[in-house]
């Protein structure tokens, strides 16, 4: 696998950092996860469980080792130090200047590990006003705009359905991560990456950056192509209550709709910006739409070449084929359900691993892999440095 031999360390808590280092446990590094000595991971709580395990975790820590440190004690702190000696990346999620303060920071890491790629993830990143505000996807999400941009019919803001700030930043944070792993064949050298959630948040707008930057003002979102004001990438509610979209705005979706629905003449209004100009074509679509079921009109655009979905749940999804096919959706030999592995290559594809680690479950042998002795091993827990899985 494209990662194997790859040992990371993640001190990362909830989401990003997780999520990011499960991508790189499925495609073979060793990820130790490094949890403290009581409350552990914070998702190993959260949401519905499967015998005791909950659902996040296992699909965030699936395949990784975990190791119950207190790095409150300098004893922790060069047990970590150790184990970054013989590691090539480490995440970390605290809020900035935590690390330093603990002596885990990248100036003291990098000091005995010359190599180490260093990754630190926080909401408005290390420097700038926002450094120290305490803050989640949600807050992030309302500084930077994007929840500006997430309004629902009755003008309000709607709360987000998908943790993007999260998502987003874990994705950059790996991309980076494998960007350095890279450089580091030619110069040896590791490096810090400073990565922020609201950052990965800005970086993701050009297509609604438009009249912002040209103007200075808000985008009417009813009118933006995205959002609605185009006829041909929109939802519209069908006569059963359900809900389908339309998601293509190219002149040969338009005509591959309108004219077997009789209306050839609504197609040059689709040619128009997006606004109140296309407002004919969404009324006679709203109005059409309305007049079959959700099943029925699945089966009126079956083999028409028109960008068209129908509105998933998410047991739906579950039991998509396609999915399954993808393996998006895997099983365990338990029956559990499984999110699968994006990045998908021809060859030394990913093996996920699909136990999720106890807490603690690996100190031992992680210590002794370190080259602590047995007794030093059971020195350390008695101390309280340590919990032994």
């Amino acid at each position: 696998m494209k990662l194997e031999g790859i040992r990371v360390i993640d001190l990362s808590l909830f989401l990003p950092g997780p999520l990011a280092t499960q991508f790189m446990a499925d495609h073979g590094a060793e990820v130790i996860k490094v949890e403290s000595l009581h409350e552990g991971e914070p998702n190993r709580e959260i949401g519905a469980k499967r015998d005791g395990v909950s659902v996040y975790f296992s699909n965030t820590h699936r395949g990784k080792k975990s190791l119950a440190l207190n790095l409150k004690d300098p004893a922790g702190v060069e047990v970590l130090m150790r184990l970054a000696e013989q590691s090539d990346v480490m995440i970390e999620a605290f809020r900035p200047g935590v690390v330093d303060r603990l002596g885990v920071g990248y100036a003291q890491v990098s000091k005995r590990v010359p190599g180490i790629v260093y990754a630190s993830i926080a909401a408005f990143g290390q420097s700038g006003p926002y450094r120290d505000l305490a803050s989640h996807d949600l807050a992030t999400e309302a500084m930077t705009g994007v929840l500006s941009l997430n309004m629902g019919r009755d003008g309000r803001p709607a709360m987000p359905a998908i943790a993007n700030a999260d998502m987003l930043s874990a994705m950059m944070t790996l991309s980076g991560v494998v960007m350095a792993l890279l450089r580091r064949k030619d110069t040896g050298r590791g490096d810090y990456l400073d990565m922020s959630m609201s950052d990965a948040l800005l970086a993701c707008l050009p297509n609604m950056m438009g009249v912002a930057m040209t103007e200075r003002r808000q985008p009417v979102l009813a009118d933006e192509r995205t959002l609605g004001g185009n006829a041909l990438y929109n939802i519209y509610e069908t006569r059963d209550g359900q809900f389908v979209v339309l998601a293509g705005q190219e002149i040969k979706f338009i005509r591959n709709l309108l004219e077997p629905l009789g209306r050839p003449d609504l197609v040059p209004l689709c040619a128009l910006p997006p606004g109140p100009g296309q407002e004919p074509v969404r009324a006679f679509l709203k109005e059409t739409f309305l007049t079959r079921t959700k099943t029925e009109w699945l089966e009126w655009f079956r083999n028409r070449d028109v960008a068209f979905a129908p509105m998933r749940t998410l047991p739906e999804v579950l039991d998509d084929p396609h999915f399954k096919a993808r393996g998006m959706v895997l099983k365990d030999e338990r029956g559990w359900d499984h999110l699968g592995v994006p990045i998908r290559f021809s060859d030394e594809p990913a093996k996920p691993v699909f136990n999720p680690p106890g807490h603690g479950a690996q100190t031992a042998e992680i210590l002794r892999g370190l080259g602590y002795a047995d007794d030093a091993v059971s020195d350390l827990a008695a101390r309280g440095v340590v919990k032994l899985g």
